[in-house]
């Protein structure tokens, strides 16, 4: 392809609570198996984009270790592959990353060095498939200098979590407020973006000379009456998870067929990285309904429209109710865990109950787990 991939995947995100104070969002489990950033990355691999950069920052030991090896989305080729950027301290620069526009200034010869005549830049903390190849075509269609990949909400979603535009009927962007407080248009920036690479790196180094660091607030709003920016709307399944409530929802849309169907039968496909893990086992006495069960899980008790993922251990007379069990959990004998995320590595003692009552409930017990 004619493009080279930028994954701006360094944020830190406050409004997801106790679950990014050890992990970056891009790192969040999904659906049982697979980590946010794998979409994306899936999405760069089907599309033939053969170089990628993933610039990362905040909390980045687990996102980086499941970055370890290119092999998994099939970027470990002799031309191209996955490259992971973290700020470096040099004679010239003593900053981290000052904002996403910061974030690709610290490495513009990533840019500087590639061929590619155009870049995608995009973000790691949303669930979505989106073939980059039509996006390329849109993009040299309209003749436009960046392209913006939209999403028009639902009615009842709320638009003053994003960027909102407002487009003419030929889609050029008119309008773009960043995170309104009130949101006077329902369609909305994904965080996804076109642009020719020497305009990209021109834009880059002007907004640097200036000290300005992000690129929607320094580039896309204050450039949008002098270039040409247009919309691409995605009209597929699209959503994004850096809040609490829009992470449990994303999980839980894995439990209605048509999201599964879409997302692991249809082609093509989404790719993670593998762990040698065991087939989960139900003992006798077991009962799953409607759930997602990931590999190297041991189920005693009762699951009903919850996802657990890897290694979880579920006791006797457990109940899990519309809840999410992460990595590596212990639920001890005749626990009650309903609308609740559990933390990973956690251990939940025996006999105690967790219920979200106003909402969903997140869970952290780091009880030692051998001596129950």
């Amino acid at each position: 392809m004619r493009a080279i991939g930028i994954i701006l995947a360094g944020g830190n995100n406050n409004k997801m609570r106790a679950l990014t104070q050890r992990r970056a969002v891009p790192a969040m489990p999904i659906a049982g198996s697979y980590r946010s950033i794998d979409f994306v990355l899936s999405n760069m691999s089907n599309s033939h984009i053969q170089k990628v950069a993933v610039l990362t920052q905040y909390n980045a030991r687990s996102l980086n270790e499941h970055l370890n090896s290119s092999k998994w989305w099939d970027f470990g080729r002799k031309q191209g592959g996955l490259y992971v950027f973290t700020p470096t301290i040099t004679a010239d620069n003593g900053n981290w990353y000052r904002g996403t526009a910061d974030a690709i200034y610290q490495n513009l010869e990533f840019l500087k060095s590639s061929h590619e005549p155009y870049a995608i830049v995009t973000s790691a903390d949303a669930v979505y498939k989106l073939d980059y190849n039509k996006l390329l075509e849109y993009h040299i269609e309209k003749k436009a200098d960046i392209t913006v990949v939209c999403k028009t909400l639902r009615q009842d979603e709320d638009a003053t979590r994003f960027g909102t535009v407002k487009m003419n009927e030929d889609m050029r962007i008119e309008e773009f407020e960043e995170k309104p407080m009130i949101a006077l248009s329902n369609t909305i920036s994904t965080g996804i973006y076109v642009i020719r690479r020497r305009l990209l790196i021109d834009l880059i180094e002007h907004s640097a000379e200036e000290e300005r660091y992000d690129f929607v607030t320094d580039i896309l709003i204050r450039y949008k009456k002098l270039k040409k920016i247009y919309g691409y709307k995605i009209q597929d399944y699209w959503s994004n998870i850096s809040t609490i409530d829009a992470y449990y929802q994303t999980n839980m849309d894995f439990l209605k067929p048509e999201v599964r169907n879409y997302f692991f039968k249809q082609h093509p496909q989404i790719y993670t990285k593998m762990t040698d893990l065991p087939p989960a086992k139900y003992n006798p006495g077991s009962a799953v309904r409607n759930s997602l069960i990931a590999s190297g899980c041991i189920i005693n008790g009762t699951v009903e429209n919850s996802i657990l993922f890897k290694k979880a251990f579920v006791g006797s007379n457990c109940v899990i109710k519309n809840s999410i069990i992460l990595n590596d959990v212990y639920l001890g004998d005749n626990t009650y865990i309903e609308n609740c995320i559990v933390e990973s590595r956690g251990t939940i003692r025996a006999n105690t109950r967790h219920v979200g009552e106003n909402g969903v409930k997140v869970v952290i017990e780091k009880n030692e787990r051998y001596s129950l």
